[in-house]
């Protein structure tokens, strides 16, 4: 008897993200090829970057009925957006991720986080969220000799050139310093 918790929403076949496996039928072995242009889902990245909302995600897709379910696997490409972690300069990049999930047709055959069918409907948002967020960088960089920025000023440092220092007192020595232009002052009066 499915639990009460393992129940799905119903999917819209009109969300560009849902799919339908009806031409599959429940025949183990068939299997429908597919090349597809979606739009992202808003808020996929982490904090520094991400893949804007609405961008087009291009999907490269094999549907393949299975005794449990569906399979699904193929790849997704989509352009990503954020900044620079050193710099923080605008990054844009592509990224290409790897998917593969099953489907089942019912929850008897189902764990906890496995994904089910919604009838016909699979929903390959999750699976593509999922992969992506993986697959990001936590500390993206503009380039790989990004020297960032200069942690006194917050200038950026590949503007600075060579030259760029800040005189540097010890802490310690910090109240004698006064002492020494003092006395260098009252020396020339």
């Amino acid at each position: 008897m499915p639990s009460e918790s393992r129940m799905t929403q119903h999917l819209d076949p009109r969300s560009p993200w849902v799919i339908s496996t009806h031409d599959l039928g429940k025949r183990p072995g068939t299997m429908r090829q597919m090349t597809l242009t979606l739009p992202a889902p808003a808020d996929l990245g982490v904090d520094m970057i991400g893949v804007p909302k609405d961008a087009d995600v291009e999907l490269d897709l094999r549907l393949e009925a299975v005794m449990e379910g569906v399979l699904v696997s193929g790849t997704a490409q989509s352009p990503l957006a954020g900044e620079c972690a050193r710099c923080l300069d605008p990054v844009s990049a592509e990224i290409e991720v790897n998917l593969q999930e099953l489907f089942f047709y019912s929850d008897e055959d189902a764990s906890e986080d496995d994904s089910l069918l919604d009838g016909e409907l699979l929903d390959l948002e999750p699976t593509f969220r999922d992969a992506v967020v993986l697959a990001l960088p936590l500390s993206p960089v503009c380039g790989d000799d990004c020297p960032g920025l200069c942690t006194e000023c917050g200038i950026k440092l590949a503007e600075a050139g060579d030259d760029h220092r800040h005189e540097k007192i010890d802490a310690r020595w910090a109240s004698l310093q006064g002492l020494i232009s003092d006395k260098d002052n009252d020396q020339e009066k």
